[in-house]
């Protein structure tokens, strides 16, 4: 992969869909990851403004520190980067005490986990719509059109989705081009939604470097057959993660009345 003339052409491609959707900027969501990273400090090579905006709920503070180092280092290379730090963890306080009481199960922590996810895209949205700025999503094209690896309506409720097209090992690539501390690029990924120490590898199964292999392999038709040992299990995991989150990868289902019912 050519860094550089990537770099450029996603760089270009935000500055353009902003200019034609007649907004100012862009507001991205910073973890401390590596995907986050990337995509703000995409948006801030366009010039225009762009809104770092941290969120932690009850977040580990490795995670705080290498977010708030990123933000640092953005700002000072480029003057159009601004930050806001917003701590939503009272907030997602407040809505465990008031929806009912549940027996906690790994339901349950699921979706509080999910609930952090949209409070988040919430927050981004309140920016984008103060500033007439733009979200820009953050999910690499592995988490989102392989397995499905992401928040619906949260970290997948966004404007455009700039690094979406690139594999995890092409984002880490792009990242290293563009000097994002070596502290987010050597951490473990972890989506922090669950308050522990639990790492993505931990949460799928697999590496990403194994599922960017099972998603390779599944177009170019190979099936579980074709495999064993370790490469059977992870074209497993890969097939059954992109089958039952084909709901977040595909339009919302409409129901088409007939005309002659009309």
């Amino acid at each position: 992969m050519n860094t550089e003339k990537v770099t450029d052409y996603i760089v270009n491609w935000l500055k353009d869909y902003a200019l034609n959707a007649k907004v100012k900027g862009f507001v991205v969501g910073v973890s401390g990851g590596i995907d986050s990273a990337l995509t703000s400090t995409l948006c801030a090579k366009t010039g225009l403004p762009t809104l770092c905006v941290e969120m932690p709920i009850h977040q580990a503070q490795s995670q705080v520190t290498r977010a708030e180092e990123h933000i640092k280092q953005l700002k000072e290379k480029f003057s159009n980067v601004t930050e806001v730090r917003v701590d939503l963890t009272s907030t997602f306080e407040d809505f465990k005490n008031v929806v009912p009481d549940v027996k906690t199960s790994d339901k349950v922590n699921l979706s509080l986990a999910n609930t952090r996810a949209r409070l988040r895209m919430t927050t981004l949205y309140y920016f984008a719509g103060l500033h007439s700025y733009l979200v820009a999503g953050t999910g690499n094209k592995v988490e989102d059109f392989g397995v499905g690896f992401y928040t619906k309506y949260g970290d997948g409720g966004v404007d455009l989705s700039p690094i979406a097209d690139l594999m995890k090992s092409e984002v880490y690539k792009l990242a290293a081009y563009l000097n994002v501390p070596n502290s987010i690029q050597k951490a473990q990924p972890t989506d922090g939604l669950f308050g522990d120490s639990r790492t993505d590898e931990d949460q799928i199964g697999a590496s990403y470097d194994e599922l960017e292999w099972a998603m390779e392999m599944q177009d170019q038709g190979k099936t579980i057959n074709d495999f064993s040992g370790r490469k059977q299990e992870v074209f497993k995991i890969y097939e059954r993660l992109n089958r039952i989150n084909q709901h977040k990868m595909i339009p919302i289902p409409v129901c088409e009345i007939p005309n002659e019912l009309k």
